[in-house]
């Protein structure tokens, strides 16, 4: 067999491999329907391992990990009294429908569909795909934004360029999700892991501090590969096997790839300009030491900064305003009724995910009260500790056991709250550092955010693929997805191990010799 013949038969296969997994999810019930069997679910389970006791102790608490049953009849009532609660106090609720009222308005204005086309006039074609992949690992910085604002521009910039736009939404996704742990710029998550790791290593020895950015040289590095691995898989794997989707979307609510009239480049221009000024007064009033954007510490990167707690809010501004103006510029706006009209027409297209959200809600709110995570986080570390394996083999252990977890819990630091009082202080006792430690979680943590429906943000990409096929489902999501959690998960922790052993330091280290 030819070195070609045997290239085809090797993409055959895997085009089959996919088209069944697509099939299977597709199978699966509704999305919001499966949260609510996994909710049932949780209840039984809870009911039924509440009468078997655990010899394992939580870290958090230094007790035996109890599951509680949520079928007593208080577990019940109390499940009752919070169910609002549940869903109106759901981060993910907040984020996306305060997000897509400001997104909703510079998108009906044409805004958005102006200034990505002006970008597209000046980017290479050849680079589309790198720069939605690079733009997505940025948007860390900014939390959550990514998913309401890179992974949906990801469809509409591939669309606008001609080509497919589920593509644009898998390597946006890629970026924003996949390589959640690959940035160039520190964001929050870095101190947020940080602390448990330091307080996971003081086990062993109280004096051990670390940097914030322990990891930082690591994730820079991993931007590299993470860009380059998703753009090979988008192009030679992804978007081929896309070909024969049709877009069946609604033709009015799709952009369109034009020249730019006089009246659009006006517009432009003066929301532009309106951007600037909001930037410029954003890093002027930043500056000061006692600047009310900083935390009590005089930090502005941190959980704790306003300006990081208000990330949504400036997200909501930086497209409000720039649309307004644009629209008033360019003749779009014709008055307030127009604006309102965005806002409307982006809460429309928000029903569907709302729905989905009000059982993830519960079954969040159900699996943490039950203690169920906890347990299998708890067992499977337990399990790895007793295999006593070589020191590299338990690094590559601890990535695909964390990546195993990420399916059902989804929580980065809650994950990491529960793993790091007990990998930390083992590896630290075979020689490995607790930064290298944290590293290999955060591969594993990244890699399979993208193909699990039990991640909050996941139903909402399901929701922007709709936008352009209407019959997109779960699986057609998951197995679009699979080849990014597969490649990523296998070649970023092979690079990890090179890159540890060719001596390379992982992040900016304390003074701590590590034994």
């Amino acid at each position: 067999m030819s070195t070609q013949e045997l290239e085809q038969t090797k993409i055959s296969l895997s085009s089959r491999m996919l088209a069944s997994v697509e099939r299977f999810g597709n199978k699966l019930p509704d999305p919001a329907m499966l949260f609510v069997y996994l909710l049932f679910a949780v209840w039984v389970l809870s009911w039924m391992l509440s009468y078997v006791s655990f010899d394992l102790i939580d870290p958090r608490t230094g007790e035996a990990v109890i599951v509680n049953n949520l079928l007593a009849g208080a577990a019940i009532t109390e499940f009752l009294s919070v169910m609002v609660t549940n869903f109106s106090h759901f981060h993910p609720v907040g984020v996306v429908l305060v997000a897509m009222l400001g997104i909703g308005v510079a998108e009906h204005t044409g805004f958005i569909n102006s200034g990505l086309r002006a970008l597209l006039g000046v980017t290479a074609k050849w680079l589309v795909t790198p720069m939605v992949i690079l733009v997505g690992i940025v948007s860390h910085t900014a939390v959550d934004a990514g998913y309401v604002l890179v992974i949906p521009l990801g469809g509409v910039i591939f669309y606008a360029a001609g080509r497919h736009p589920l593509a644009g939404i898998a390597a946006a996704f890629a970026g924003v999700s996949g390589g959640f742990s690959a940035n160039f710029v520190p964001s929050s998550l870095d101190p947020l892991l940080q602390g448990l790791t330091q307080a996971g290593a003081q086990i062993i020895d109280p004096d051990v501090v670390l940097n914030p950015l322990n990891n930082y040289f690591f994730t820079a590095a991993s931007s590299i590969l993470i860009i380059a691995l998703g753009w090979y898989i988008t192009e030679k794997i992804v978007e081929p096997r896309l070909k024969d989707t049709k877009v069946d979307g609604d033709e009015d609510d799709l952009p369109t790839l034009h020249d730019l009239e006089p009246n659009e480049r006006k517009g432009l221009r003066a929301s532009g300009l309106a951007f600037l000024i909001g930037v410029i007064v954003m890093v002027v009033t930043s500056i000061p030491a006692d600047s009310v954007w900083r935390d009590a510490t005089g930090e502005l990167a941190t959980g704790d900064a306003p300006i990081m707690r208000s990330i949504v809010s400036l997200i909501f501004l930086m497209f409000i305003i720039p649309g307004i103006v644009y629209g008033i510029v360019a003749g779009t706006v014709k008055s307030s009724k127009d604006i309102i009209e965005g806002m409307t027409k982006s809460m429309h297209q928000m029903s569907y995910y709302l729905v989905i959200m009000f059982f993830i809600a519960q079954f969040v709110y159900a699996f943490g009260e039950s203690n169920l995570g906890v347990l299998l986080a708890l067992k499977g570390a337990a399990g790895l500790q007793a295999l006593a394996m070589p020191s590299y083999i338990t690094i590559v252990g601890i990535v695909f056991l964390t990546a195993f977890i990420n399916i059902f819990v989804g929580s980065a630091s809650g994950k990491w709250g529960l793993l790091a009082p007990i990998f930390v202080p083992m590896l630290m006792q075979l020689g490995i550092s607790p930064d290298l430690t944290q590293a290999a979680y955060r591969i594993g943590d990244s890699s399979t955010n993208i193909i699990t429906p039990l991640m909050p943000y996941f139903p909402l990409v399901v929701v922007y693929c709709q936008r352009y096929v209407k019959n997109t489902g779960i699986g057609t999501v998951t197995a679009m997805m699979l080849p990014y959690s597969i490649v990523f998960l296998v070649v970023w922790t092979i690079f990890l191990l090179l890159y540890t052993v060719s001596g390379l330091p992982l992040g900016i280290q304390s003074s701590y010799t590590y034994p």
